[in-house]
């Protein structure tokens, strides 16, 4: 039997002790890859690193795109914190969803091979980066069930709040994979092997971790029970279209960032180092606003269950003025130290060159894309996957596209302002459905 969290009061405070523990979560992730790279990259030839940092991308990119795993559990759970009975109710959208987690797994194991072999092929490397590539991804393929499992776990956890938990089970989980990978690569002498045996095991042992915090918040979910019937299952059938709504917007996503890096391989390669170097930017204040957006996500899920419109707009309110303020503090932090930071991440001088003089849009961009990423939460806490899927589409074919299109002339300068106006596209979209959503209509 579920314990009933109690209902959430929206505080500063709250909105950090939600936010907090996702925020250092979050950053342990790029922590982990930058390690696999600094052992990859003391090895005697650059193939191994080469063949891992392939092979990381492509699971990232596979991964990622099962994401709804993880928001759409967390917009339930959060909801149905606020029913009056929400224990079976909870249950068995938990267990249904780590069906369709294990479901998904086995269809990753199953094609396994052809899936190799047309994500190498894709990315062009050469032929050891290739071979090395595939055993690294022969491997770390394995992970999928425990990963798939933890990405549900971990949208619980979040919906019900239990940040704490959710902190736990990610940097146990990323703690062990850098120990491993420094212990079996430097200590047993494995070199691509070892990295994604550190996955594997890292993930599992996580799984195992999960389900001990499951149990700490009294959630039961063995055995998983499955029952057939030919009776329609509507319960079901929204669960299936909320999962597949979300992978729609997260296709999207995937795709705008690969067209980017796609645009800037095309206008060589200082262009390409240069962005790549500048996407790290990105990348972490994502990594750091997503904290924010968590929150948000278990405070509507909650509100909306309660049918509570003043918690929803109090809460939204706090969460935006502290997503507000972090992502100027990164615009003033770009733009004082952005020149420190990209020498540290390259010493190039070339691409150190190229990388400042497009620093500006680095500038612009938190304060831009923050309220893509809160209005995200506030999506995934109403379960609004129909207007997720819509608000992205647009963004992508009618603003993204066309932008490039127009701004090419620009050179790098224009790939930027198309992105730009990407982020501002979902923002402003997203906001067209803010009356609705925060009526609770």
């Amino acid at each position: 039997m579920l314990k009933q969290p109690d209902r959430i009061s929206v505080t500063h405070r709250k909105i950090w002790q939600i936010a907090g523990p996702m925020i250092l979560a979050n950053i342990s992730v790029p922590l982990l890859g930058m390690v696999d790279t600094a052992v990859m990259g003391h090895l005697n030839a650059p193939h191994f690193l080469g063949a891992v940092a392939v092979g990381s991308l492509i699971f990232s990119f596979l991964f990622w795109s099962f994401g709804f795993l993880r928001m759409a559990t967390t917009g339930l759970i959060s909801q149905a914190i606020g029913y009056s009975d929400p224990e079976h109710h909870q249950q068995q959208l938990l267990q249904r969803t780590l069906l369709l987690a294990f479901f998904i797994a086995s269809l990753l194991l199953v094609f396994q091979s052809p899936l190799s072999h047309l994500a190498f092929y894709a990315m062009g490397a050469s032929d050891l980066v290739t071979h090395y590539g595939q055993e690294y991804f022969s491997i770390r393929i394995w992970s999928a069930p425990a990963i798939l499992a933890n990405y549900v776990i971990l949208g619980c956890l979040i919906g019900l709040s239990a940040t704490r938990s959710a902190l736990v089970l990610v940097l146990t989980i990323n703690i062990v994979n850098i120990v491993l990978d420094l212990l079996l690569v430097n200590v047993f002498h494995m070199a691509v092997e070892g990295v994604a045996l550190a996955s594997v095991l890292a993930e599992y042992l996580g799984l195992i971790i999960s389900y001990r915090l499951l149990k700490i918040h009294h959630i039961k979910i063995l055995p998983l029970k499955f029952k057939f019937s030919f009776k329609p299952d509507y319960e079901l059938r929204r669960l299936l279209k909320l999962h597949g709504n979300i992978f729609i917007r997260t296709l999207c996503l995937m795709f705008s960032f690969a067209f980017f890096m796609a645009q800037s391989a095309k206008q060589g390669d200082i262009v390409l180092a240069a962005n790549a170097v500048l996407l790290h930017f990105i990348t972490f204040m994502a990594f750091f606003l997503d904290g924010f957006a968590n929150a948000t996500e278990v405070i509507t899920g909650n509100a909306i269950g309660n049918k509570d419109r003043a918690q929803l707009k109090q809460g939204l309110t706090y969460t935006a003025l502290w997503s507000g303020v972090i992502a100027t503090l990164f615009s003033f932090s770009y733009y004082l130290c952005g020149p420190t930071i990209i020498n540290f991440l390259t010493t190039i001088p070339s691409v150190i060159t190229a990388a400042n003089e497009y620093l500006i849009w680095l500038v612009i961009a938190p304060v831009i894309g923050v309220w893509s990423y809160l209005f995200d939460g506030l999506f995934i806490g109403a379960t609004r996957s129909t207007e997720m899927r819509n608000t992205m589409l647009f963004s992508t074919l009618i603003c993204y596209l066309p932008a490039w299109y127009f701004f090419q002339g620009l050179g790098n300068h224009g790939l930027w302002l198309a992105i730009i106006i990407f982020f501002a596209s979902r923002a402003i979209s997203q906001a067209c459905y803010l009356p609705k959503i925060l009526s609770n209509k």
